[in-house]
């Protein structure tokens, strides 16, 4: 018999081990590169792996869901997970001219045990429950990967107010993947839904004109939520704000919408609730560039309302609207979008770096040349969602052509 609320909480101790791995990992990240000599573009290739590994493990997980299923998918997670965690920890405690390589390869590891999380947690989670609810549940599980950055952003600077290294938060780590893997110890999973199984059926539903048009937007929403989030350590630690403070509340922010995203799902539809999310993440990100101070916790709440909705949306609009599409539907849009994330890590750490030296020519200096190179950078990713504002009001309208047809 299946336990949906064992496996569901389960899967949200999943979720968390990919937040502590994606927080912990943002910040420590200029840490890392002071203290073992990094440039922006080499961390943006570490964080690249990350990334990398979370789409190939999605998009293979989404292939062999229906042969091995889920559990045997959660077991390589964990796997993945665990010793991803320990090659980081060598990597960072005993630091030698190999140091860089294992970081990339443990990142490239910690990224599939995360893919292969939302491989097989997204479309267990949609043949447990339907409609209305699958919404809500869907949303209620993607809440744990703000809700785990929140937890793990308030950790690290509890640990760094304790005086503790940078290097021993990332034990942290391990900590949620032995919970979640003892908790799917011995469960039964539930059973794939009919035409969903067929692989045949899921190719050509993904060839449909509103599957390839979501999944162009993906690569952007990912982005734009990622891509503030991940570098907000190195960003904005001379803007006068506390960078995991930063972190903690928009995180914290995004976990708590989330729970309540099946009411605001039901309110806006899910066209209407893209659509406002695009808006709010162009103005956060807005704020982030031009404000400094209190002032950035202003945009780091128009931010998290922006980008809170955006994932867990997508995987659910293809659930309902393309929902032949399957497991490797959600598996596909979920690894396009870390996909994208991954090529943009090293490019937004190339504009890091021209933007420094763009802003050093100018005569800035220490705290106000990071700032300055900082926020530049930042009005650059602003163009992410403001394509998505086009893109998500003709799918808006797209899809109110489409009801009317249908009724």
């Amino acid at each position: 018999m299946v336990n949906d609320k064992k496996l569901f909480l389960a899967s949200c101790f999943a979720l968390i081990t990919t937040a502590f791995s994606f927080s912990i990992s943002a910040g420590t990240l200029k840490q890392l590169g002071t203290d073992l000599g990094y440039t922006a573009e080499n961390l943006g290739y570490i964080n690249s792996l990350w990334f990398f590994g979370f789409p190939i493990a999605m998009i293979i997980g989404g292939l062999i869901y229906h042969s091995i299923g889920p559990k045997k998918i959660m077991q390589i997670a964990f796997i993945s997970h665990f010793v991803g965690a320990a090659l980081t920890l060598y990597a960072i405690y005993f630091v030698t001219d190999a140091s860089y390589a294992m970081l990339l390869f443990s990142n490239l590891l910690m990224g599939i045990g995360c893919g292969c999380t939302e491989a097989a947690c997204n479309p267990m989670i949609a043949d447990t429950y339907e409609g209305d609810t699958r919404n809500k549940m869907l949303n209620r599980f993607h809440m744990w990967f703000p809700g785990g950055i929140f937890l793990g952003a308030l950790i690290s600077e509890l640990m760094n107010t304790m005086g503790l290294s940078w290097q021993s938060q990332f034990w942290l780590i391990p900590v949620p993947a032995l919970i979640y893997f003892f908790l799917f110890r011995g469960q039964a999973f539930p059973e794939p839904k009919g035409e969903q199984a067929s692989l045949s059926a899921n190719f050509k539903a993904m060839l449909t004109p509103l599957f390839i048009f979501i999944f162009a937007c993906m690569a952007l929403t990912a982005i734009s939520e990622f891509g503030p989030q991940k570098w907000t350590g190195l960003i904005m630690e001379s803007s006068g704000a506390k960078p995991m403070l930063i972190l903690a509340l928009t995180a914290g922010l995004m976990a708590v919408l989330r729970f309540f995203g099946g009411p605001v799902t039901k309110l806006l539809g899910q066209t209407g609730v893209l659509l406002g999310g695009a808006v709010l993440a162009t103005l956060g990100i807005y704020l982030f560039s031009t404000q400094i101070g209190s002032m950035t916790y202003v945009a780091a709440i128009f931010f998290a309302l922006g980008v809170a909705f955006f994932w867990p949306t997508m995987i659910g609009f293809v659930a309902n609207k393309v929902p032949k599409s399957g497991a490797l539907g959600m598996s596909i849009i979920g690894g396009i979008g870390m996909f994208s994330t991954a090529i943009f890590q090293p490019i937004i750490g190339g504009w890091i770096d021209s933007d420094i030296a763009e802003q050093s020519a100018l005569g800035l200096t220490g705290t106000e040349l990071d700032l300055a190179a900082g926020q530049a950078t930042l009005t650059t990713m602003m163009t992410f969602p403001i394509i998505l504002i086009v893109a998500f009001a003709i799918l808006f309208f797209w899809q109110k052509s489409s009801n009317k047809v249908a009724a």
